[in-house]
This record gives C-alpha cells, structure tokens and sequence, in this order.
C-alpha cells in the first residue's frame, strides 16, 4: 500500500453519468462544428463513445490506447489523420481528461487542422491538455477522488484500488 492510504473511490450513479452524456451532447450540438464521426478511446472512452454516438445519431470508431497494440491504435491514427486531412471531422471521447497524456498523444499524433476534438466526462482544470467539450470539470489539486464509472464499478475492488495506487501523483 502507498504511503497516501487507501484512494478514496468515489462511484459515479448511471444516473449521472446519462446526465453528463446530455450535457455533452448539448454542448456539440450548440457548437456550429458538427464530427462526421465519434471515436471511442478504449477503454474508458468506449462506453461514453456509444451513448454520445446513439444520442448525436453519429456513426462510432474506436480505437485502442490503454493496451499498446499498434494495429489497434498506432495504425489507427494515421488513416484517421488522412481522412482529417481530406475535411473529416472526428469527435474523440475519452471518460476522464486527467493528466492529459491521453489528450497529448492524440493531439501530437494527428496534428492540429481543426477537424478533431475532444470530449470528456470529467476534465482536471490542472491537465496539461485541453478539451473541447466536458461534462464536468474538477481541480486535481483538490479533488483527490478516484472516480468509478459505472462500467468500471463491475470490476474487483482491489483491482480498482491497485490501479489507483499506480497512480499516486493523481492522489498526492
């Protein structure tokens, strides 16, 4: 165990997480910029990638970050940059925008002309990257929670626990 203690999971109800898909969804659709398609950002980007797809009537990809096979993500993102270098417009999805390396390394991987952009659930105020488009927004110099989306919370609690402990300059 970390010399921090146990996290403190913080479970997040369907309820609100339904509540925050909304809050997306009117938020793009305020937006004159309209994604041709949505991309789930596995894992935890893919349950909020298919809700968001269904509600904005968008067809959905997904691509793979978390596991490290390139034919799953690296592969990926050249054709997706192609298409958006021929006018393509992408909505990337991921649950939480926290340190901003997820965000990062999509943005650097697929340049910057303006036909991507990036929604969350959750985005840390203290992230080295922005996005878009978010639910909620957090300050991880205060907030220490571990957030448990409601995908997640099927999942082993010790499980959950280890993971949080791996990442202890999210809870310091």
């Amino acid at each position: 165990m970390s010399s921090l203690g146990k996290p403190k999971l913080h479970p997040i109800p369907h309820e609100e997480f339904l509540k925050d898909i909304e809050t997306l969804a009117a938020g793009i659709e305020q937006d004159s910029w309209r994604p041709d398609f949505v991309v789930g950002i596995g894992r935890g980007g893919l349950v909020p990638a298919v809700y968001l797809s269904h509600r904005l009537n968008l067809p959905m990809l997904s691509i793979d970050h978390s596991a490290g096979l390139p034919a799953f993500g690296a592969d990926m993102v050249g054709g997706i940059a192609g298409r958006s270098g021929a006018g393509q417009k992408f909505l990337f999805v991921d649950d939480i925008n926290d340190s901003g390396a997820t965000i990062a390394h999509f943005r650097s991987a697929l340049g910057g002309d303006g036909n991507v952009r990036f929604a969350v659930l959750i985005s840390n105020r203290t992230s080295r990257a922005a996005v878009d488009y978010q639910a909620q927004a957090i300050d991880r110099t205060e907030d220490k929670r571990w957030f448990v989306f409601p995908w997640e919370a099927v999942g082993e609690t010790e499980t959950i626990m280890e993971e949080a402990q791996s990442l202890p300059e999210r809870l310091a």
